[in-house]
């Protein structure tokens, strides 16, 4: 694979995953206002115009939280773990067509794929 192919899968593969931790930021936030709503509260409203930069909010406070490791634990393993867990989850939409003629791979199998991956886990702890 040359340096070129390499810049353009990359490319593909960040013009994939960017706008899908996008969505997931602000669902997460809608979510949030119709919980608040249905137990007559004020939902998350402080942060920017009607709670729009609440995502940002919580993306700079999740970046700058202080990690507590438990004595007993595989300080490699507990690290580890969540971020393997991460990536498997978004493998599996490499495979899901953009558009007609945009695909970031383009297997025979692809919903065997997405099967194989999607059963797939951590198998040496019990965190995934």
């Amino acid at each position: 694979m040359t340096i070129k192919e390499l810049a353009i899968f990359l490319a593909k593969l960040l013009s994939l995953i960017v706008p899908l931790l996008i969505a997931v930021a602000f669902l997460t936030l809608v979510e949030r206002k119709v919980l608040a709503s249905q137990q007559l509260r004020v939902g998350p409203n402080t942060v920017g115009y009607l709670g729009l930069l609440q995502p940002i909010a919580d993306a700079v406070k999740l970046l700058l939280k202080e990690t507590v490791l438990p004595s007993p634990a595989n300080r490699y393993l507990f690290i580890l773990a969540p971020m393997l867990t991460f990536l498997l989850s978004i493998i599996a939409y490499v495979v899901i067509p953009i558009s007609p003629d945009s695909v970031i791979t383009d297997i025979n199998l692809g919903v065997s794929y997405i099967f194989a991956v999607s059963s797939l886990r951590c198998l040496w702890c019990n965190y995934c």
